[in-house]
């Protein structure tokens, strides 16, 4: 199998040149699926901490990058929406975040902010016991007890502690919820929710966003529930 990846047929989160070069590294296994960006790309080509594969596999070593309060030691580890990266040496936290045409970007974030990240639910389902198990968008299983289950739906979105795996805010899916879209040609606004229409058999459900001067309308699968911590990448979570 090959480790590396055409610069042309990268996804379009991929913060990247695609006519400067050939080729580029392949994410690995992980979250976020195909639209995870190989940790290497941010170290060398985003941040310019390193010039090369050798020099990141060096910075790893040192346990001082984490992703989401772990140590990685794998360059290729996939990095995608909502990731906290932590450079401790350096003391700089970064949230990933969806920018305009719907490129991973980078926003600073203050050290208490990097404690826990977000996630939006894609998938509920009751588990052996009675408990329920909510799979966010990168992957990541949170358990709750049956008696708590009903506060969450999908399409809300989490706070989830780094450390503890513990939930520790939640932010509801629905009409006046502060939303970004990450996907589509809306990618990297933000907005509140004014419609949600909820499409009848498999089509997809529309959602209406409306901003200050303006707004748009996008599906359902495109926009995540944030608060407006988000937007500004100070403060806690």
């Amino acid at each position: 199998m090959t480790r590396h990846q055409k610069r042309l047929s990268v996804p379009k989160s991929w913060p990247v040149e695609r006519k400067t070069a050939t080729w580029t590294v392949k994410a690995g296994a992980g979250p976020h699926g195909e639209a995870g960006v190989p940790l290497l790309i941010v170290l060398r080509d985003v941040l310019g901490y390193v010039d090369s594969r050798k020099e990141a596999n060096y910075a790893l070593n040192q346990g001082s990058v984490l992703v989401n309060g772990d140590a990685v030691s794998d360059v290729e580890r996939p990095i995608g929406m909502f990731d906290i990266l932590a450079f401790t040496e350096r003391e700089e936290f970064y949230r990933v975040f969806p920018d305009e045409g719907g490129r991973l970007a980078l926003t600073p974030i203050d050290a208490d902010a990097a404690d826990s990240r977000l996630g939006k639910i894609v998938r509920k389902t009751q588990v052996t016991g009675g408990d329920f198990q909510f799979t966010l968008h990168d992957g990541t299983n949170v358990r709750v007890d049956e008696d708590e289950a009903g506060e969450y739906a999908t399409g809300d979105s989490l706070v989830v502690d780094n450390e503890s795996k513990e939930i520790v805010a939640h932010f509801v899916y629905e009409e006046g919820a502060l939303v970004t879209a990450v996907a589509g040609s809306h990618a990297g606004e933000i907005g509140e929710i004014d419609t949600i229409t909820v499409t009848p058999g498999s089509g997809d459900n529309v959602v209406t966003v409306t901003q200050d001067d303006d707004g748009f309308e996008t599906i359902e699968d495109y926009v995540v529930v944030i608060d407006e911590n988000f937007t500004d990448g100070e403060g806690d979570e």
